[in-house]
């Protein structure tokens, strides 16, 4: 039904000769704004030096310019000109960018990339023609995902959107979203963060970047001074923390009794799904009270929700139709696949 694509949300300017260094596009981005080049993604990681991101940014930044470049470039290649996209913020910036970031979309781009990075010729210029855009919360596209995806939930349910810059959480019903249950807090950079001190402790962290120590948590190993370390148990540890500190009181904010009277099930989303000491969290928290679930892909959620609102857009045309999750962490594209449900992007590992 879907197809994603996934990078890493982090840049970092080069204007160096390179060539032949990726197996393709998405792995091999490198972009010019303003004259200037910058090598985003996958290959800011293999190339850079210190690849980073401003977390929560607006959309006037640069960060947040070559991320969607770089999400309009792949989605153009796929599926052409022009395409209708969604895509959005969480509730604690939406307000404030929703207006910004449609006027920056919907417009004509003119795009140019390094080509010769995955062995496609020179630097190239592509025209994206955007048709139509609508910009929504991020963990209402998550609920529109559940209704409308492949799990095609019902009823009243809750939704947690754990991403790495922000939680997102909220009551969705049938009839719309409960707006005074919708709550925003500190993501999963709070885990991160404390695990950075933790390590910080012992070792020497060689300058390494919030998203290298990031990289280094969904692995659950980090290499220092030729050194393999296991930081599952830290990383276990410090998601404990995490929830204790910042979930469960926010949770406990914004949900209240009513709430927990009309609804029996929890729906968990973002990449903080993907690791199974927090969703214990969760379980232990609610087990007598929901049913606990894990959405289908939990990181690639808000995005397909995105595609789907896009089609919507189109009167129900998916062909030009894309989901575009600028997120703090990774950025992720969605694009409807008659052949099924494929994606490329990987989860927290527990070897």
């Amino acid at each position: 039904m879907f197809k994603t694509y996934t990078f890493p949300s982090v840049f970092e300017g080069n204007n160096t000769d390179l060539r032949n260094v990726s197996p393709d596009l998405i792995n091999g981005l490198k972009l010019y704004h303003n004259g200037d080049g910058y090598v985003v993604g996958n290959l800011a990681l293999t190339e850079g030096v210190s690849p980073h991101r401003n977390i929560n940014s607006a959309p006037d930044e640069l960060d947040y310019h070559l991320l969607l470049k770089s999400g309009m470039l792949i989605a153009n290649q796929k599926l052409g000109n022009p395409l209708t996209l969604s895509t959005g913020f969480p509730f604690s910036t939406f307000q404030l960018y929703k207006e910004m970031a449609s006027n920056l979309i919907n417009a004509q781009h003119v795009i140019e990339y390094d080509a010769a990075t995955y062995g496609g010729g020179t630097r190239k210029n592509v025209q994206v023609e955007i048709d139509n855009v609508q910009v929504i919360p991020e963990v209402i596209s998550c609920a529109i995902a559940l209704r409308k995806g492949l799990q095609q939930a019902t009823g009243n349910f809750f939704v947690m959107s754990l991403g790495y810059g922000t939680l997102e959480g909220l009551l969705s019903t049938e009839g719309g979203i409960v707006q005074r249950t919708s709550l925003s807090t500190y993501g999963l950079r709070y885990a991160v963060n404390l695990l950075e001190k933790e390590l910080a402790k012992t070792y020497y962290l060689e300058l390494k970047t919030e998203h290298q120590i990031d990289a280094a948590f969904q692995k659950g190993v980090i290499f220092l001074n030729r050194k393999r370390i296991d930081i599952k148990e830290i990383r276990d540890k410090v998601l404990k923390q995490y929830y204790e500190d910042v979930i469960s009181p926010a949770m406990r904010k914004a949900f209240n009794d009513n709430d927990f009277t009309i609804s029996h099930e929890m729906f968990l989303a973002g990449g903080g799904a993907m690791y199974p000491i927090l969703v214990d969290c969760f379980k232990k928290e609610f087990q007598d009270v929901l049913d606990l679930q894990v959405a289908n892909e939990p990181q690639t959620l808000a995005s397909r929700g995105y595609c789907i609102n896009s089609a919507q857009l189109n009167g129900g045309v998916k062909s030009n139709a894309v989901g575009l999750d600028i997120g703090n962490a990774t950025t992720i594209l969605s694009v409807f696949d008659e052949n099924g449900v494929t994606s490329n992007s990987p989860g927290p590992s527990d070897y």
